[in-house]
């Protein structure tokens, strides 16, 4: 009897997927594969149920006899243990990102002459509404509370971009490549105080209040579903910032990071060329111990930003600062450095692992960019900052055009570099 192998990446199975199903049984046994959670991420579908529960699914619908837990997107390995005489999928991944993974089905069968069958994908008002709805889901804030911590636990690193609109939340959660054989993608969110005051064309010295920051966040929440991490700068007073706690979980966003410094903000690249005053180890101890008791849910989490190194207090104040304020309940510790080397960032990282193995490690590589994923990754880092190259890269675009267009006194010359109106909203939802 012929062996036919499809794979399911959902959290609901509708009439598509038991169209699938049937045109399979026709040609002979049906295994079916249920993507691992690790891959589901990478496929852009965080998995809303449990990977017990999406592969339950599978197990009830008859005429499937076998169901497998396929643990990469590219079906490579799976396949070359089933050796399956046919692959059915829907046609939709022929173009796009999606396109490397079916080259690597096409190629894969070809070892034992097995072929891959396409069907037409099933577009209808159900099917769509079952799709929104997930989507929507995938959003509330109990879901989306909670995802950063699980893909810590998923992920070798969380690759995270600076958002402040909603458009660039899309961005961020639309920006899908296939490079080198794989699928990447951004796992999670930044929302910088300096991107957001910059945007607003005001100074980055917290004049932006929280009230303002915090329509940003609503904006981006309503139009995506990736985890928020919010830049809360020093934290303010201990008072304030026990209700922005709250307010920033009702809200979704997974985590804050706030920095340990006092007095008016000043952003930290500038180091000791201005003056900036580090809050002591007991007074910051003190804002993350409210902080955490203020907290309703386990998700949310508060990120302990250590500045010892921008303002040069040496690499023993920061790890006494670490360890300090992990034991006083932060739930990540973010060091930063503005050195165009990761030397001191590696050393950091290193001889704080020596003592805590599991609180995850943030950075954000901005002075030192020439620094891979991977070599964050073997230094016991989880989370890298992309902080402000949204920004950074759309201000001299747009003032390139601006300048162009008063001197040439039309638009023409600019539109070849234009994206068209039209590409723009594809990245828009209608409901």
């Amino acid at each position: 009897m012929k062996k036919i192998y499809a794979c399911f990446c959902t959290d609901v199975i509708h009439e598509g997927h038991l169209n699938i199903i049937e045109q399979a049984k026709q040609y002979g046994e049906v295994i079916a594969g249920v993507l691992s959670d690790q891959a589901m991420i990478k496929y852009n579908r965080f998995p809303i149920v449990s990977f017990e529960e999406r592969k339950r699914m599978l197990e009830e619908i008859p005429g499937i006899s076998e169901v497998v837990v396929q643990k990469e997107v590219m079906y490579e390995e799976t396949l070359k243990k089933l050796k399956p005489d046919y692959v059915i999928h829907g046609d939709n991944w022929k173009s796009g990102p999606m396109e490397v993974i079916r080259n690597n089905v096409i190629e894969t069968l070809k070892e034992w002459g097995g072929e891959l069958i396409e069907i037409p994908y099933t577009y209808n008002e159900r099917v769509s509404n079952i799709e929104v709805l997930m989507k929507e889901k995938a959003a509330m804030p109990e879901y989306r509370r909670k995802r950063l911590r699980l893909l810590l636990k998923l992920c070798p690193i969380v690759k995270t971009i600076e958002v402040h609109s909603g458009l660039t939340g899309l961005i961020a959660e639309k920006t899908i490549v296939a490079n080198d054989g794989e699928i990447d993608q951004f796992d999670a969110m930044w929302l910088s105080s300096l991107c957001d005051s910059t945007v607003k064309g005001k100074p980055d010295i917290e004049l932006v209040d929280m009230s303002s920051r915090l329509r940003t966040v609503d904006d981006i929440l309503e139009v995506t579903t990736k985890p928020i991490i919010l830049d809360g700068d020093t934290g303010g007073l201990i008072e304030h910032f026990v209700y922005n706690v709250r307010t920033l979980e009702r809200m979704g966003v997974s985590a804050v990071i706030i920095e340990d410094k006092t007095g008016l903000k000043k952003n930290s690249l500038f180091g000791t060329e201005v003056e900036q005053t580090q809050d002591t180890i007991e007074g910051f101890c003190a804002k993350i111990k409210a902080g955490k008791k203020a907290q309703r849910t386990e998700d949310f989490m508060i990120i302990a930003r250590i500045e010892s190194l921008i303002l040069e207090k040496g690499m023993k104040d920061a790890l006494a600062r670490a360890i300090a304020y992990t034991e006083a309940g932060a739930d990540g510790i973010m060091i930063h450095s503005r050195r165009k080397e990761p030397t001191e960032i590696f050393e950091f990282c290193d001889r704080f692992r020596e003592i805590n193995k599991d609180t995850p490690i943030v950075v954000v590589p901005t002075s030192y960019n020439q620094v891979t994923e991977e070599e964050l990754y073997n230094h016991g880092i989880n989370i890298v900052i992309y902080a402000n190259q949204l920004t950074r890269s759309a201000f001299p675009a747009m003032q390139q055009t601006a300048t162009d267009i008063l001197k040439y006194h039309r638009a023409k010359e600019v539109d070849e570099r234009l994206m068209p109106i039209k590409e723009i909203l594809t990245l828009i939802d209608e409901l």
